[in-house]
């Protein structure tokens, strides 16, 4: 069954923890419904702090076509290109100095690991950081190098802190040029200033011409609490059941964990007459 245009909604997904497990596997109820409401004629559009490279390998898995895709907490946005099918071209590109702000960081936590995301897709570090989202083109470098470049994210690891301890220290740090959030690790993604889920995702949903009321967002992360808070305005957002307390308060409901399906139940609960 096919929904009319104006009954199509934008439907914006996190990836890990909420359509991903941990260890990257996904259920395959919850692929099945992705796949049956984007055949049904609704807009995916999958939100994700991953990078591009990390990313578009899921949308395959998922064996979808989304039109749109937010990498990079909202930094890269890609669009298909209807003429290749499956390739994605870069359509918007939020970029910032990140030097000042990792002088400061590192000035506080000085065996932090540090690594810049180039608008380019390649991941300068100063030691490894162990990831799957990050970008498969990487290259370590002196601190220095990451003050020379323009930045689509910038990550700071510190795996001598425990989280407590990790999100009181960035408390004081005064990051007002930067938007940053933080992962259930010590592990702070920044991008550049005004750029999260949420600026990227009401682009696109202006893009699309989709009113207000028909946007729904499901995540678990800081990372998400802006799309959630962004979506639940007029529309449906949902936090998946492990998020924590913090992100849990933003969304317009709370679903079952992502170990337990919970985005296909969410997904049963809005779109009932579609999922059954």
């Amino acid at each position: 069954m096919r929904v009319s245009k104006q009954d199509r909604h934008l439907i914006a997904l996190d990836l890990d923890g909420t359509v991903l497990h941990h260890d990257s596997t996904m259920d395959a109820e919850v692929a099945d419904s992705i796949r049956a409401l984007a055949d049904a004629g609704h807009e995916i559009v999958i939100a994700t702090g991953r990078s591009v490279d990390a990313t578009l390998p899921v949308v395959e898995e998922l064996r979808i076509r989304p039109t749109w895709v937010v990498a990079c907490n909202g930094a890269v946005t890609l669009k298909r290109d209807t003429l290749a099918d499956r390739a994605y071209r870069k359509e918007y590109v939020e970029t910032f100095d990140p030097s000042e702000v990792l002088r400061r960081i590192r000035s506080r936590l000085v065996t932090a690991r540090f690594g810049v995301e180039t608008p380019e897709g390649e991941f300068l570090f100063t030691e490894n950081i162990p990831a799957s989202t990050l970008p498969g083109r990487k290259r370590e470098v002196p601190f220095d190098e990451l003050l020379k470049v323009q930045a689509t994210r910038m990550v700071v690891v510190s795996p001598d802190h425990v989280l407590e301890d990790f999100l009181a220290l960035v408390d004081t740090m005064g990051l007002t040029r930067v938007s940053y959030a933080i992962g259930f690790t010590a592990w702070l993604d920044i991008a550049p200033e005004g750029v999260s889920k949420e600026s990227a995702l009401e682009v696109v949903r202006a893009r699309l011409d989709i009113p207000r009321s028909h946007v729904f967002a499901a995540g678990d992360g800081h990372n998400d609490i802006q799309m959630l808070r962004w979506a639940g305005r007029h529309g449906e957002s949902v936090a998946m059941g492990q998020a924590a307390d913090d992100v849990k308060v933003h969304a317009t409901r709370v679903t079952g964990t992502v170990e337990d399906g919970g985005l296909a139940a969410a997904f049963r609960h809005r779109f009932a007459a579609l999922l059954g």
